[in-house]
């Protein structure tokens, strides 16, 4: 069956009917022209009504007041405008088109095990794998079945880089290898073996070399700073090859940058977008002509996951991997949710494969380029990590490669400002810090050394919940459930983000009846309504103290009668020190 030319079949002879008329189709009604003075005048009163603004303050005070600074002394507005995209210095998008690499990560161990799970892997959809290796690792046994002309092999042998390379090349042999290939050498390794394997690499027409930033990240760097160390490495690299007889364009070809993405989703997605920007203009600054496309390999955050409550990860882990798909990554790993408690088993890795599938093929994340693109918050974030982390790329860059020293100093700096939000619990940290459960059994892995190195962001907490105090707290509740559940399950979550268990007295009327539940307990922390603190509060922790109470804690603000106090915002490790150390 024909139709008319322009008639569609089975449908109308002119589609362009069910147009509307151009300019008739009105998204915003009459009531609908917003201005941000609306929006500060509607937040002013919820803050005044939160008593976080006084009735005297001019509503303009709620962008003060919501503004937050990143590690990196950014300032985020709590709401995007269009004034945020004036006087911006930077400029570029992601060009990656497409569904990402879903890439599998296979920590060092037995060759055999290894290969097992790569082959898993394969046939579970991943479509390409990291390994790492060293001198001694049998490549023949660990790649066998893999289809290396078919899925990309990215070696990561900073003990040994050439060997390796030489060992995988002579696996292959003449097979035809993919792009994506990368040989693997890292951007800070000795110029002999990374001249070596670049040289291979080029005769092989794959990459070479990777700039991995993840390795500053796992040692607490802030977003800017493993940008500006990247940077540096990069130029680094640049340097070597060119000195020994390498176009600019040749060595730049080589590089696949690493990047490490965290469940603070809007952060990372800026950081992949900023990463494009500044290795662009490294390469402008370096003389190259070249318009190969980048190559950007983001990994889901070592230091962010917990081993309490490891199945929080697998929540952390998905909102990393969103926002790398949305800042453009060409390759995505998603690292197992067991991966801090030992090697990961076929659980774990089939979790962390499939995390990618459900992102490009179910909810279609990859389906749009650059979806963060002409996002008033996000361009703006991307510019200013961008230009914060061109700073630090000022302060690392040396002839010899990034200074170690300068990074060490900024790293410590911020490892101390992080410390401090998350012991303040600023920076919360869901099943660890907040909400922990005492009772939980830990799945049981293999041990290994994939985290060796990685200083978790909750590591204080977790050497707490590595050594639980044998004694328990006596959370003495004043008066009935409605009165003093609030501040007992404060109270209770506090104790426990320590490992500090309690014994609850449950509804009281008085100190008798406080006095009735303790049982030998030497701390005893109260919890109740001030009122009932105003009432018999001082009575109770008199006739605890009687009883053998050495230490008496109040859920809230500080009282004279008490000796210490917890309350939101108090530095809840500083506590947890001082409550264990009472309890010994």
């Amino acid at each position: 069956m024909t139709s008319p030319e322009g008639a569609v079949e089975g449908g109308l002879d002119e589609p362009t009917g069910l147009e509307p008329e151009q300019g008739s189709l009105e998204l915003l009604g009459p009531d609908d022209d917003w201005r941000p003075a609306d929006w500060e005048q509607a937040t002013a009163a919820v803050l005044r009504k939160s008593r976080r603004m006084r009735e005297e303050d001019p509503d303009s005070l709620v962008w003060e007041k919501l503004t937050r600074t990143t590690l990196d002394d950014i300032p985020v507005t709590p709401l995007g405008t269009a004034s945020l995209l004036d006087d911006l210095l930077t400029a570029g998008r992601p060009a990656r088109a497409g569904d990402w690499d879903v890439r599998a990560h296979l920590a060092a161990g037995p060759a055999k095990a290894g290969n097992e799970a790569l082959l898993v892997d394969l046939e579970g959809g991943v479509t390409s794998v990291w390994v790492e290796a060293d001198a001694g690792t049998d490549l023949g046994v660990l790649l066998d079945g893999v289809l290396v002309d078919l899925a990309p092999v990215v070696l990561d042998a900073p003990t040994a880089p050439l060997a390796v390379a030489e060992a995988f090349l002579a696996h292959v042999g003449d097979t035809d290898l993919p792009a994506g290939t990368n040989l693997g050498v890292g951007a800070t390794a000795p110029a002999d073996d990374l001249v070596a394997v670049a040289r291979l690499a080029a005769e092989r027409g794959v990459l070479g070399v990777v700039v991995d930033g993840t390795a500053v990240h796992d040692r607490g760097a802030s977003d800017a700073q493993e940008l500006g160390w990247s940077m540096a490495a990069a130029a680094r690299v640049l340097r070597v090859l060119t000195e020994a007889g390498m176009g600019v364009d040749d060595a730049a070809g080589l590089v696949e940058l690493r990047y490490a993405v965290t469940d603070e989703q809007f952060a990372s997605i800026a950081k992949l977008r900023a990463a494009r920007r500044l290795w662009a203009r490294v390469l402008e600054l370096s003389g190259a002509t070249s318009s190969a496309a980048q190559r950007v390999h983001a990994v889901t955050s070592r230091p962010m996951m917990s081993r309490y409550d490891p199945w929080v990860n697998m929540l952390r882990t998905t909102v990393a991997a969103f926002a790398a798909g949305v800042g453009g990554a060409d390759a995505v790993t998603v690292l197992p949710f067991d991966a801090p408690l030992g090697r990961p088993d076929a659980f774990g890795r089939r979790i962390a494969r499939n995390t990618s599938h459900l992102l490009v093929d179910e909810a279609h994340v990859a389906h749009v380029a650059d979806p963060a693109g002409g996002s008033y918050a996000v361009e703006k974030l991307t510019d200013d990590l961008a230009v914060a982390g061109w700073e630090v790329l000022g302060r690392l860059d040396t002839p010899e490669g990034p200074d170690e020293q300068a990074l060490e100093e900024m790293v410590a700096r911020t490892v101390e400002l992080r410390d401090q939000q998350v012991a303040t619990r600023e920076r919360p940290l869901t099943g660890l810090t907040e909400f922990p459960n005492l009772a939980e059994e830990l799945p049981e892995r293999e041990p290994y050394d994939g985290w060796a190195g990685v200083r978790s962001y909750g590591a204080a907490f977790e050497a707490m919940r590595d050594e639980p105090p044998a004694a328990r707290v006596l959370l003495a509740t004043l008066g009935p459930v409605a009165a003093h559940t609030a501040r007992a399950t404060f109270a209770t979550n506090l104790l426990a983000a320590g490992g500090v268990a309690v014994d609850v007295a449950g509804p009281t009327k008085g100190p008798d009846d406080l006095v009735a539940a303790h049982d030998g307990h030497t701390v005893v922390c109260l919890a109740g309504a001030d009122a009932a603190y105003d009432e018999w509060g001082r009575a109770a922790a008199e006739a605890l103290r009687a009883a053998g109470a050495t230490r008496v804690v109040v859920a809230g603000k500080p009282r004279e009668w008490a000796d210490d106090s917890c309350a939101t915002g108090v530095d809840a490790l500083a506590f947890l020190t001082r409550t264990r150390e009472a309890l010994a």
